[in-house]
């Protein structure tokens, strides 16, 4: 059946194309030519003189995090000529821009004629520089008073029938001070509803760790990727995602380390890297990175990690002792045996052709893991967002632990997160189910009675709020329209709101589709100064590897009318909460160090925490898994058997995967190039195989509409450029948030309740020009 759902202004981003110029795929990645894009961004944005401090500043010690992803800064000494890549480069140029949105700009820019710009537009104009208001009715956001801001919201809280009719979302660049005020408030507030970004990336790896290994993080630190025989990195595109890697993978690589990459793309930047911190980079001498390419077809990884394993037993049991890590399985694993035995019934030929891959390629695989024990294993959103993500993930656990490759120099898990704090606010606590041992933490040291029901996820957040049964949402950070999936479900459930507010540094889409009434409140960001008393303060952050270390902004705010977020979250609980909150909100807005120091008492591994954040570097987090033990039930890591997933294609349809452009991180669109894919000044693309081009009756450059029918709900995507590359036959791609709109509400990965975005089942049609949409 059609989709009823009633279109909602501004969205989505236009159906307009802006002229797609295609070169050749690049065979390299970063060099001069990142070099030349990092610094005319920054100029152009903020000008020489401030443009240059904030670079100067950016993820040095004592300098202030980046906003950008979350892979780690070096332990020791940190580059003197740039400790940043193009992507934070350009993160930072959008946040110290100089340009600014004020009253005047709001007043000649109604909400609806904003909303038909597309996000790269939007996302451009500048720097929010006072709170704004959009009346129940009214067509633009008007000024209001921060104190009048904080009056509207705790009116609409208050006036809830309970308070999980609120929401409460947060995106991954809060920082740690921020996040651990913010899940206070909301529990002292009576609600679990702490949505986050992790709920739609990587929340499948937390899932699969924690019940495998008994931790949800990764177990590594960036010095054991220097002691690694091998590196497999598997659904992940670190050039454009976390370029920063490359440096870490190309040095590895000179100590002798094999990489292996599976991706569905042949990504630019694990097959050669310039170095442009080195002579031979700036000289474009290609440093080839990947050893093993294996092009999987999308969701094709189970399937080959388990014909790998497959050989390894064989190999195994030819050789006993000599493939697999006996003395480990024995003393640190429950469930080999049955695994095994899962392992027998399997045909490795079948499950090679599964997985796109040739059974000689992955013979050359299990001869290279075969005798070898220092196993990194690197992941990111290829991997998360599928059916069987959580499933996929423990396969990798499942190798790693025959071959005893955790808990040892050089080797471990490494899923690599995407924004700056991601993994610090759920250490936070910002999660929608929260552990006893932490809620009771918080009533001990807070005393107040948590919450103890669990709380809305990003998926659930949505239904409720589209169903009626929640009817405030509060954004602390993010683009949370743009990011999530079912474009037009997900606008329709936003507009049922009573009120939505957005915290935040910049523009974005989610503040064109707003409840009866909106709110933005205007927040410093990480490369701003937070001014108070004549001291700059500094807020902290966690790294993908488990690193705690403060930031510091270097730059004089654009406005003075820009509060911090833990001050943000201190006035807004003192509003809501008034006299009832038994917590001295005042005395965390005056002094982050007391933060520090609530944190400290209530989370475990912060011990002198305000003495060691000081520290040049910060500090590590505790890690069970990097320790060599596992915080299970049973203290052993768990094998698991897990479940191939068969999407059942018809012949007319297609598998897609959303994916970034290297213009790009995240939501934020920094242009319309994708140069290592050879695309420019165009998004409304979909990477096609040749076969697949042609026995659709297509050819390149065709105009073409995406459609989706799950549930029976028919999702159109319209307008999309056809573009063969080389991916798998049967497969395609294309950017998000573009086809968010396709990926639907009710298509999550088992266990994580993640959006399926990069299995998404297409038909497709060649564009006519009709009025109709």
């Amino acid at each position: 059946m059609p989709n009823d759902q009633s279109t909602i202004p501004g969205a989505e981003n236009p159906e307009k194309l802006t002229g797609l110029r295609k070169t050749e795929i690049k065979k390299v990645a970063a060099g001069i030519p990142a070099v030349v894009s990092s610094f005319q961004k920054v100029v152009g944005e903020a000008g020489v003189q401030r443009g240059m401090k904030a670079l100067f500043n950016l993820n040095k010690k004592g300098g202030f995090d980046c906003p950008s992803c979350a892979w780690p800064d070096p332990d020791d000494e940190r580059s003197g000529i740039a400790e940043y890549c193009e992507n934070g480069a350009r993160a930072v140029a959008e946040e110290a821009t100089l340009k600014k949105l004020d009253a005047t700009f709001f007043a000649q820019n109604a909400v609806e004629e904003l909303g038909k710009l597309s996000d790269f537009e939007i996302g451009g104009k500048g720097r929010i520089a006072a709170p704004m208001f959009l009346p129940a009715g009214g067509k633009f956001y008007q000024p209001i008073s921060w104190k009048a801001a904080f009056e509207k919201i705790a009116l609409e809280l208050n006036r809830l029938a309970s308070p999980d009719e609120a929401i409460f979302y947060t995106s991954g660049r809060t920082s740690n001070e921020a996040a651990f005020l913010y899940q206070l408030f909301v529990r002292e507030f009576g609600t679990n509803n702490l949505p986050d970004c992790s709920n739609m990336c990587h929340e499948s790896s937390g899932v699969a760790l924690g019940e495998s290994l008994g931790i949800g993080k990764g177990s590594v630190k960036l010095d054991d990727f220097y002691e690694a025989e091998v590196i497999m990195i598997l659904g992940q595109n670190p050039g454009t995602n976390h370029p920063r890697m490359l440096t870490a993978l190309q040095k590895a690589k000179a100590n002798g380390a094999t990489i292996i990459s599976i991706n569905p793309l042949p990504e630019t930047g694990l097959m050669g890297f310039n170095n442009p911190q080195t002579v031979q980079g700036i000289l474009g001498n290609n440093a080839a990175l990947t050893d093993i390419f294996l092009q999987v077809k999308i969701n094709g990884d189970l399937a080959l990690l388990k014909a790998i394993e497959i050989l390894l037993l064989k190999e195994e049991e030819s050789n006993p002792g000599m493939v697999f890590d006996r003395n480990f399985i024995a003393n640190n694993t429950e469930g080999y045996t049955d695994f095994i035995a899962h392992l027998k019934e399997q045909n490795a030929e079948e499950l090679a052709r599964l997985s796109g891959i040739s059974f000689a390629q992955i013979q050359q695989v299990a001869r290279v893991l075969a005798g070898k024990s220092k196993i990194i294993a690197c992941w990111a959103m290829g991997l998360t967002q599928h059916k069987n993500a959580v499933d996929t993930i423990k396969e990798i656990v499942n190798l790693l632990l025959l071959k005893g490759s955790i808990g040892k120099p050089g080797a471990g898990t490494c899923p690599v997160r995407g924004h700056s704090n991601v993994q610090g606010d759920r250490t936070m606590g910002i999660f929608e189910r929260p552990s006893e041992k932490f809620l009771h933490a918080i009533e001990r040291n807070f005393h107040f009675t948590t919450p103890k029901k669990h709380g809305y996820d990003v998926v659930e957040s949505i239904k409720a709020m589209h169903q009626g049964s929640a009817k405030v949402f509060f954004a602390m950070g993010g683009n949370f329209l743009s990011a999530t999936p079912d474009t037009r479900f997900t606008a329709e459930a936003l507009s049922k709101c009573r009120l939505t507010v957005h915290v935040s540094t910049k523009l974005n889409r989610s503040h064109l589709v707003t409840g009866e009434q909106a709110l933005i409140l205007p927040c410093l960001g990480r490369s701003d100064m937070d001014m108070h008393k004549d001291e700059n303060r500094f807020i902290s952050c966690e790294n993908s590897m488990g690193v705690v270390q403060l930031s510091k902004g270097v730059l004089p705010p654009v406005s003075d009318q820009l509060l911090s977020e833990p001050v943000i979250v201190c006035r807004l609980a003192k509003a809501v909460l008034g006299r009832k909150s038994q917590i001295n909100w005042d005395i965390y807005a005056e002094d982050y160090d007391i933060i520090r120091a609530d944190i400290e008492r209530t989370i475990p591994g912060f011990e002198n925490y305000n003495e060691r954040v000081r520290m040049p570097g910060g500090f590590y987090l505790p890690n069970c898994n990097r320790d060599g033990y596992f915080d299970t039930l049973s203290q052993k890591a768990h094998f698991n058997i897990g479940v191939l997933h068969d999407p059942g294609l018809k012949e007319d349809e297609l598998m897609m995967m959303t994916i970034r452009s290297h213009d790009q991180f995240n939501t934020t669109i920094y242009g319309l190039n994708d140069r290592y894919r050879g695309i420019h000044n165009e998004r409304r693309v979909i990477l096609m195989h040749e076969n697949d081009i042609a026995k659709r009756k297509l050819k390149s450059g065709d105009i073409v509409d995406l459609y989706n029918h799950y549930d029976g709900i028919e999702r159109v995507a319209y307008k999309f450029v056809v573009v063969p590359y080389p991916i798998p036959e049967g497969c395609t791609a294309t950017y998000f948030p573009e086809t968010n709109v396709l990926v639907p509400i009710n298509s999550v990965a088992d266990k994580s309740n993640t959006p399926t975005s990069k299995m998404v089942i297409l038909t497709i049609r060649k564009h006519l020009n009709v009025l109709s949409h």
